[in-house]
């Protein structure tokens, strides 16, 4: 970690950031209705995962930058029910949210 000098050097934030533009760019081809149910509600999970990474990174406590990873895991699982729900609502298929899981969940 000596390379380490900002929460954008972090592996964590980079995989969120990716997440977050695969996510953005995702919700441009929900319908027209979801713009603020859904799509709203995953781009603010998105963007919340990493916020909070950066907002604990300048905390500057251990345990505070804990809370805030934990917060932004959090706001990834939740990403996840909102793609069940896509799932559900015939917005994607199977295929899709399996892979949009596998993202999210991976090291």
């Amino acid at each position: 970690m000596e390379d380490y000098r900002t929460f954008e050097d972090l592996e964590c934030w980079q995989q969120c950031r990716k997440i977050r533009k695969r996510v953005e760019s995702f919700c441009k081809s929900l319908p027209k209705e979801e713009k603020f149910r859904l799509v709203d509600q995953m781009i603010r999970c998105a963007r919340s995962s990493t916020a909070n990474i950066a907002e604990g990174d300048g905390r500057y406590h251990y345990k505070e930058n804990i809370q805030f990873c934990r917060m932004s895991r959090g706001s990834l699982f939740e990403l996840i029910d909102h793609f069940i729900c896509c799932v559900d609502n015939d917005l994607i298929t199977d295929s899709e949210y399996k892979s949009s899981r596998q993202e999210i969940e991976s090291d």
